[in-house]
């Protein structure tokens, strides 16, 4: 299994990363603000079976590129961390990276709204590079990869599903009138600080070991 602080590390970073606006999270707020908190639901649960697929899939093949090479497994690291610090400037910087909620969007059914969430997810570059290029760099090459891909899946859909019905209640609450815009800005802000400080941790951790 992982050890505690390689652990603890790739919990914050995943953490941040599904923090830092994006387009599931502009999606499930889009569903709280036009269907409701409770029926949005149904988009994070398509959301998080879009990653459990991802998992699957780092598994059965990433799993398996990055122990057969060191030399990928570096570059996947710095891809990595340039692919946070990346995200972390659009989150400071950028005027497009906040959550903009389409307020008017019409009610929904369960099955559309968890098809969307899920199409919406599985098709979102932050998903695939977050599971091609910063996932793997926590595996310890020492232990059972399987077992380390299983636990951290397990994290991350723990992750996804608090995180992204936050923002279903959020894009809900901004449709009533009971959340100001600056505080969807102070998340995009802390969001993004976030991100560069993973960044930076994440290129002076040696995940993958021998």
């Amino acid at each position: 299994m992982l050890e505690v602080e390689l652990y603890l590390i790739f919990l914050v970073t995943t953490i941040v990363v599904v923090l830092s606006p994006g387009a599931a999270a502009i999606a499930v707020a889009s569903q709280g603000a036009g269907n409701g908190v409770k029926r949005a639901v149904y988009g994070v649960l398509g959301v998080a079976s879009a990653n459990v697929v991802y998992f699957a899939m780092s598994a059965t093949g990433i799993a398996s590129l990055v122990i057969a090479s060191h030399v990928m497994f570096a570059i996947i690291k710095w891809i990595g961390v340039a692919y946070l610090m990346y995200l972390g400037c659009m989150a400071l910087f950028s005027s497009s990276g906040g959550i903009q909620v389409r307020v008017g969007e019409e009610r929904k059914s369960r099955r559309a709204l968890f098809t969307h969430g899920f199409i919406v997810e599985f098709a979102n570059p932050k998903a695939l590079l977050y599971f091609a290029a910063i996932l793997p760099q926590f595996l310890d090459l020492s232990k059972p990869v399987i077992q380390q891909i299983a636990l951290m899946g397990m994290t991350t859909v723990v992750i996804d599903v608090s995180i992204y019905s936050g923002y279903a209640l959020m894009g809900d609450r901004l449709t009533r009138g009971g959340i100001k815009s600056w505080v969807v800005a102070s998340v995009n802000k802390v969001a993004g600080a976030a991100l560069l400080f993973a960044g930076v941790k994440m290129a002076t951790v040696s995940a993958g070991k021998t």
